[in-house]
């Protein structure tokens, strides 16, 4: 997980309990999994005994950071960053342990002490202490501004962004000088924002205070995963359903799965070890992925949502029956055949079709079978069943069981879903 980190910030850890926090703007309703993976540093900062605390931006979420982002981002108004912050508040709860004694874990929101901060009186407590060239060096401002004069986007970078790392290093300041942080972490995309607050930290106060970061985790096609930039994979279930969720980690290659599960898991490190080397002697049996889903499934969602997910994941595999079929939620049956074609059938046609190869033919209009001659054809040889049951008549009545009183799942051969919606 660890990237890199300050000189001294091993030291200080092992003096005692250190208080540590991470950002996390509200510039959606939900984190998503890479929010996930720094809130981890969070969870093992608080079981090695130290303090963790989490910074809703509820001030510099009106902003936006430049680190790793190739455009400005969208500003949002102050109503719908307040109920992104309840939001995230909910989901953060989930992860820290909130009464533990001494090293309870505490959420903060720099809206707090920022909303009456005057931009004149930030320019002279703040400002006054980071020269221009200090910003202007940082990684984040360099590659936006390099990429403007190439010419590769025309928005360049605003004054409003630049001005992020000055107040994300005087959120640092400030919880150092009121809540005693001495350590800020996050992912390695942020260390210039991190080590701002340091430095500020050094010039106003003569303090010392540390950072670290772990590796930035980025999908497939190499970009950071993040609220602002698209598809991404929710920790909220009406963003990404729990079936989605789990499809994520069981679709990871095998190299991204060993690396992930030693991010996203507290499986201690010899299980971890064991798991790779059982992997490795049959991949086919994706027994890292399936650790791997298992594990952040439950924990950011429920031990009932992986069995639906499981449970979802065999039916088009063509191992689940017409029990797991009506034990899956309407959401999760929706997600599970999200890219199937769905149908729609009025209440009347459905309880007025005749027989079952009517049904698949004229009622649903034409989309599975073509004609009812065809419809004949397939079922007398076996390929066609309604909610996993193989029809075994052309001329069979239609009082299938409708699942969540409004569904039909059809299938045609070995790979061909339809889901039919009753209206």
């Amino acid at each position: 997980m660890l990237h890199d980190f300050m000189p001294g910030t091993e030291e200080q850890l092992a003096s005692g309990m250190t208080t540590g926090y991470i950002g996390f703007d509200p510039t959606a309703s939900s984190l998503h999994i890479g929010n996930l993976a720094t809130i981890m540093l969070l969870v093992h900062l608080q079981r090695a005994g130290h303090k963790p605390v989490a910074l809703v931006g509820g001030a510099t979420g009106m902003i936006g950071d430049p680190s790793g982002k190739s455009a400005e981002r969208n500003l949002l108004d102050e109503n719908t960053l307040l109920a992104n912050q309840a939001g995230i508040r909910k989901q953060l709860e989930k992860f820290l342990e909130f009464n533990s004694g001494a090293n309870s874990a505490e959420i903060v929101n720099n809206y707090d002490w920022f909303k009456e901060f005057s931009f004149l009186g930030f320019l002279r407590e703040v400002g006054k202490h980071l020269t221009v060239n200090y910003m202007m060096a940082k990684d984040s401002v360099k590659k936006r501004i390099s990429a403007d004069e190439e010419g590769n986007r025309a928005e360049g970078l605003s004054f409003t962004e630049f001005s992020y790392q000055l107040i994300q290093g005087y959120d640092f300041y400030h919880l150092y000088k009121h809540h005693n942080v001495r350590l800020q972490m996050g992912a390695s995309d942020q260390w210039g924002n991190i080590t701002t607050g340091t430095e500020l930290i050094r010039r106003i106060d003569d303090g010392k205070a540390f950072a670290l970061v772990g590796k930035l985790v980025t999908k497939s096609d190499g970009t950071k995963f993040g609220k602002s930039e698209g598809g991404n994979v929710w920790l909220d279930p009406a963003l990404t359903s729990p079936y989605k969720f789990y499809q994520f980690w069981l679709n990871l290659s095998d190299e991204e799965a060993e690396k992930l599960i030693k991010v996203y898991t507290l499986l201690p490190q010899n299980e971890i070890e064991s798991l790779i080397e059982e992997h490795k002697q049959a991949p086919h049996l994706r027994v890292l992925q399936k650790a791997l889903a298992k594990d952040v499934t439950i924990r950011v969602h429920s031990e009932e949502d992986y069995k639906s997910a499981v449970d979802a994941s065999e039916i088009l595999f063509g191992k689940g029956d017409l029990d797991t079929l009506k034990g899956l939620r309407e959401d999760i049956l929706l997600s599970v055949f999200e890219g199937v074609p769905q149908i729609e059938v009025s209440r009347g046609h459905y309880e007025g079709a005749a027989t079952v190869s009517d049904l698949l033919s004229e009622v649903t209009g034409g989309q599975i079978f073509e004609s009812k001659g065809e419809a004949k054809r397939m079922i007398k040889n076996g390929g066609v069943s309604i909610n996993r049951q193989k029809i075994q008549g052309t001329e069979d009545p239609v009082n299938y069981e409708l699942l969540q009183q409004k569904y039909l799942v059809v299938q045609k051969g070995k790979k061909n879903y339809y889901l039919v919606s009753v209206n």
